[in-house]
C-alpha cells in the first residue's frame, strides 16, 4: 500500500478511505488544507475561529463520507469547500454579528459598480480606492448598507437576506438595487475614479 498513495487522484483516495484507509483521508487533508483553510480564515478574518470551522469541515466530511452520502465523483475540493462555506455562513448567523468593513480583496465591490475588472497596472491603487469605497458605504441609509455588506461579505443568498432582515425577497433586491445606484452617486460626487 506504500505504492506513492499522495499521487492518487481525489476520487482514488475517497474510494481508499471508504475501503478503511485512514491514510488516504490524511493524504487528502493534507493536499488542501492550505486552500480550505486561507478561503475560510479570508472570510472570518480570525485564526483561531477559521482553525475551529477547519476542524468543523472535517467532521462533517468524515461523517458524509461515513455515512455513505457522498456522491460527488472526482469533485472532492469543491464539495469540501462549499462545506467549508455553509460553515462560514454558519458561523455568522449564530454570532449575529455584522462584519465589519475592513481593507480586504474579499470585499469585492468592484463587481458590482465597475463595468471592467481592474488592469494588472492598475492593482496599485485597488488599496486607495477600496478604502474610499468603504467609506462611501458607511454613507448609504442603514437598509441598503446592510442588505450590500450581508451580500458582499457574508456572501448570503438573498433569500436569506429577506429571512434574516425580515423582509420580502423582492424587498432585499431593491435594497441592493437602491444601495448601488446610490453608491454610483457618491462615487461620482466624490470624483473616485474606478478604472484609471
Amino acid at each position: 500500500m506504500k505504492t506513492n498513495a499522495s499521487n492518487l487522484s481525489d476520487s482514488v483516495l475517497v474510494e481508499r478511505y471508504l475501503s478503511d484507509s485512514e491514510i488516504s483521508l490524511e493524504i487528502l487533508i493534507n493536499r488542501h488544507q492550505s486552500r480550505i483553510f486561507n478561503f475560510i480564515n479570508s472570510k472570518v478574518q480570525n485564526r483561531d475561529t477559521a482553525e475551529d470551522i477547519f476542524q468543523d469541515t472535517f467532521i462533517k466530511v468524515i461523517r458524509t463520507l461515513k455515512g455513505g452520502q457522498y456522491n460527488e465523483e472526482g469533485k472532492f475540493l469543491p464539495w469540501v469547500m462549499r462545506i467549508a462555506h455553509n460553515l462560514v455562513i454558519d458561523f455568522f448567523r449564530k454570532n449575529n454579528r455584522m462584519p465589519k468593513v475592513k481593507n480586504t480583496e474579499e470585499f469585492d465591490i468592484f463587481q458590482f459598480i465597475s463595468d471592467s475588472s481592474l488592469n494588472a497596472e492598475h492593482t496599485m491603487f485597488q488599496d486607495q480606492i477600496v478604502k474610499d469605497l468603504q467609506k462611501l458605504v458607511q454613507e448609504l441609509p442603514e437598509d441598503q448598507k446592510e442588505v450590500l455588506i450581508m451580500r458582499l461579505y457574508r456572501d448570503m443568498s438573498f433569500k436569506e437576506i429577506a429571512k434574516n432582515t425580515n423582509v420580502s425577497i423582492n424587498t432585499a433586491l431593491g435594497r441592493m438595487r437602491y444601495a448601488i445606484i446610490n453608491l454610483r452617486k457618491l462615487i461620482d460626487e466624490n470624483k473616485i475614479i474606478l478604472n484609471a
